[in-house]
């Protein structure tokens, strides 16, 4: 399996290669040359087999530069009921008839990040010992990533993390988990701007080639695509637990809260493999830019000032940087107009609109992507609710999924929920809605009063490279 980059660059790379790479040279995504394609014959094989081993069957398709028994010795390694607290890893609960919540965020932090860092540390850890080599990690984060990076990261032998976020944005419980690890190979660099700033900046260092190669800089953001991989298998997870007693070949949706694509477009992936996933709806918070693109075909990024600061913050972002992987595949894999779309047009004009092209008036149908906006008001109203009638406590951004979710869901239809954490990480909302405070694991009693490290900077790539140049050897 060979990987090319959504802008065209003419390199063809091997897994463990764009593992440590990040983006691609001309700033493009990677993706494999094709989706292996998965069929109902597999679909029954696969359909009992524990997480660890269902995630080495799908990554196996992908991955053929890591020997088989080494790559299923990782998986093992990675989903075990010690680091999530279940057997199942990703269990699915069920609301009312035909909707479940599919619990993501048992590891570590409490977030549904943890599914694919884990994995990535393990992956990491593993080709570079084989390599002999380092790695110097960066990445940005509006709350969740970072976390789940730096657990999975801190003293993983070869592997320094220097990781961006915007200052103030996160939520005091985000913020504590972050900048209360002391591990001399985790660095937390607070940016002031918001949340696309952070990510502009990873962007800018990457593209800087002869600094990216120098300092051996390699990115945990889902513009890995080992990070997207290894989401793809939850898909497979939920529904095999969804349709334990449905016909064969029956169809499920998924619902997703998402600010930067990366968790809907592993939906995607999953969906052009074969799983049989009828709708894929993207649920936003009031920073609708992904909403405003499924309903219009427009695609018109925010400015820092025009970025909405909401109770769901892990969704307060204005550019999605995976959404050039899903307009690759809408527009029919053609890497010279993405290049145009994604490089030029949106550094010119910061937006395109493709409402007129006949691929997206048929990208419903094709790819199953429907969407909707909740805000401040219903994710209040849907904590609430989800609380009285089923005794179940959402987090805000699960709220917004769940609440979009009622919206679209057909007749009939069984529709799947995706978790994204638990509701400790944004307390002042889930006591806003409840009046009451949601439950603390006790090991992360008192963690907003532990001594903090971290770093202040401004929004500037120079900055975090000087930086990164004074803390590490090139």
């Amino acid at each position: 399996m060979l990987y090319i980059s959504t802008r065209g660059h003419p390199d063809r790379k091997h897994f463990c290669e764009i593992l440590l790479e990040g983006l691609a040279p001309d700033g493009g995504l990677y993706l494999p040359e094709r989706y292996p394609q998965v069929d109902a014959a597999t679909l029954v094989r696969w359909r009992d087999l524990p997480y660890a081993d269902l995630a080495f069957e799908i990554l196996s398709l992908y991955i053929d530069d890591i020997p088989a028994g080494d790559l299923r010795a990782l998986c093992r390694k990675t989903y075990t009921e010690s680091v999530f607290g279940t057997a199942a890893i990703v269990p699915l609960k069920p609301l009312e008839e035909g909707v479940y919540l599919e619990a993501l965020s048992n590891g570590p932090t409490l977030a549904f990040k943890d599914m694919a860092m884990q994995l990535l540390g393990n992956l990491f850890e593993y080709e570079l010992a084989r390599r002999g080599e380092e790695l110097n990690i960066l990445g940005a984060t509006s709350g969740d990533t970072g976390s789940a990076a730096e657990y999975a990261m801190r003293g993983k032998q070869g592997v320094r993390v220097f990781m961006t976020s915007p200052n103030g944005r996160m939520s005091p419980f985000q913020q504590a988990q972050m900048f209360s690890l002391q591990d001399a190979n985790i660095h937390n660099l607070a940016i002031e701007g918001v949340f696309d700033d952070c990510q502009d900046i990873v962007k800018a260092v990457s593209n800087d080639l002869e600094f990216k190669r120098r300092y051996r800089i390699g990115t945990v953001n889902s513009i890995n695509w080992a990070r997207l991989l290894a989401q793809v298998v939850y898909y497979f997870a939920g529904y095999f637990q969804a349709t334990r007693s449905a016909p064969a070949g029956a169809k499920v949706s998924f619902a997703v809260p998402s600010g930067n694509f990366g968790n809907i477009c592993a939906g995607h992936v999953a969906r052009m493999m074969g799983l049989p996933v009828d709708q894929l709806v993207l649920a936003t918070n009031e920073n609708d830019v992904l909403d405003e693109f499924f309903r219009t075909g427009v695609y018109r990024v925010r400015a820092s000032a025009d970025t909405h600061e909401t109770s769901s913050p892990s969704m307060d972002i204005s550019k999605a940087s995976n959404f050039e992987r899903f307009v690759f595949d809408l527009l029919g894999r053609d890497a010279a107009r993405v290049r145009g779309l994604f490089g030029d047009q949106l550094a010119r004009t910061g937006r395109f609109d493709l409402g007129a092209d006949p691929a997206f008036r048929q990208a419903r149908e094709r790819f199953g992507f429907t969407s909707g906006r909740s805000t401040h008001a219903d994710r209040l109203a849907t904590i609430r609710d989800t609380w009285q009638r089923f005794g179940v406590m959402i987090d805000t951004h699960t709220a917004d999924g769940l609440k979009v979710a009622r919206e679209r869901r057909r007749a009939g239809e069984t529709m799947i929920v995706l978790e994204t954490a638990l509701p400790i990480k944004f307390a002042a909302t889930i006591v806003e809605a409840l009046g009451r405070e949601p439950d603390r694991p006790a090991r992360f009693e008192g963690i907003e009063g532990l001594p903090r490290r971290v770093t202040l900077l401004p929004a500037s790539a120079r900055a975090v490279k000087d930086f990164i140049a004074s803390h590490c050897e090139p």
